[in-house]
C-alpha cells in the first residue's frame, strides 16, 4: 500500500510535469534559435533556421562586443537598474516594517492604496508621466527613469516584504527593546538581516524588470549617450535591418547579463516568494 501512494502522487504531477516541459520549450526554444543564428550568415539562416551552422561565425558577435556603443549601453542600462533598485528596496523596507510591525488607524487602507498600484498599467500613465518629467526637468536624466521605475515597483515590493515581516515572531522584537533596542534599531540590525531572502527576491524582479525596460527609457532618453539595451537593440535592429544573423546575435549577448544574474539568484527568488506565507 506504501508503493501505491507514491504512483498516485506521480500520477497527479504529471498533467504539472507536462505543462511546464511544455512552457519551458516555448521559451528556450527562441533563445537556442537566436543563439545558434548568431553563428550563422544570412544565407544559411534562411535556408536552415534551426540546424546547426555549417561554418561557426563568430564575427556577430565579436563585431558587437567590440563596440563601444554596446558597453556604454551596458553601463546605462547597470547603473540605472542598480539604483532603481536600491532605492526601491530602501523605501519599501521603511513602509513595509511600518505595515507590518506598527498598529494605527487606518494602516489597512493606506496599505490598500499601495497596493492598488498593481492594478495601474504603466502604458495609462506613460503620457502624464512624460509631461511630469518635463516639468521637473528630468527628460534625459537617469533619474527620471529611476525615480519612475521605483515608484511603480513598490507596491509589488511593499507586499512581499510586509509578508516577512509579519512572519518574524513578536517574541525577537521584545527581547531587542528589552535590550534597549530602539523601533529602527531593531529595523537595521535584526530584521533586515533576517530578511535576507525576501531582499533577493525584490532585488532580482527589480533588476530583471529595469533591464529588460523599453517603454520608459524611449519616452526620457533622445540622446544616444544615454540609451539603455533595449533601445540599442531597436536602433540596431533599424541599422542592420537587413542583418538578421548579426541582429540576433546583439539580442543573445544583451540576454546574457539579465540571464546570469537570474540564474545566480534564482534560488533566493523562490525561496523568498515562499518565505512569510504561512502568516500575515
Amino acid at each position: 500500500m506504501n508503493h501505491k501512494k507514491p504512483l498516485k502522487r506521480r500520477r497527479n504531477t504529471l498533467p504539472l510535469h507536462v505543462i511546464a516541459v511544455i512552457v519551458g520549450v516555448f521559451m528556450v526554444v527562441p533563445v537556442f534559435y537566436a543563439l545558434l543564428g548568431g553563428f550563422k550568415d544570412n544565407s544559411e539562416l534562411s535556408e536552415n533556421p534551426f540546424g546547426l551552422p555549417n561554418e561557426w561565425i563568430t564575427a556577430n558577435y565579436t563585431d558587437v562586443l567590440g563596440s563601444g556603443s554596446f558597453w556604454l549601453q551596458v553601463w546605462n542600462s547597470t547603473f540605472i537598474a542598480v539604483v532603481t533598485t536600491v532605492v526601491t528596496i530602501a523605501l519599501s523596507a521603511l513602509a513595509a516594517f511600518v505595515f507590518a510591525r506598527f498598529a494605527f488607524r487606518g494602516r489597512e487602507l493606506y496599505f490598500t492604496l499601495f497596493t492598488a498600484g498593481l492594478m495601474f498599467p504603466f502604458a495609462v500613465a506613460i503620457l502624464p508621466i512624460f509631461v511630469m518629467l518635463r516639468t521637473l526637468g528630468l527628460l534625459d536624466n537617469p533619474l527620471g527613469v529611476i525615480l519612475t521605475q521605483a515608484a511603480f515597483g513598490l507596491p509589488l515590493t511593499i507586499i512581499i516584504l510586509r509578508g516577512f515581516f509579519r512572519s518574524i515572531p513578536g517574541e525577537i522584537e521584545e527581547a531587542a527593546t528589552i535590550d534597549g533596542c530602539s523601533p529602527f534599531g531593531f529595523f537595521w540590525r535584526i530584521l533586515l538581516p533576517m530578511a535576507r531572502p525576501a531582499i533577493a527576491t525584490v532585488s532580482v524582479l527589480a533588476i530583471v524588470g529595469s533591464w529588460n525596460n523599453f517603454m520608459l527609457p524611449l519616452v526620457v532618453f533622445s540622446e544616444e549617450t544615454s540609451w539603455t539595451l533595449p533601445l540599442g537593440i531597436q536602433q540596431f535592429q533599424g541599422q542592420y535591418a537587413s542583418d538578421t544573423a548579426r541582429i540576433l546575435a546583439y539580442l543573445i549577448l544583451a540576454m546574457v547579463p539579465a540571464l546570469g544574474f537570474y540564474a545566480i539568484a534564482e534560488r533566493h527568488l523562490v525561496g523568498g516568494l515562499t518565505a512569510g506565507a504561512t502568516k500575515g
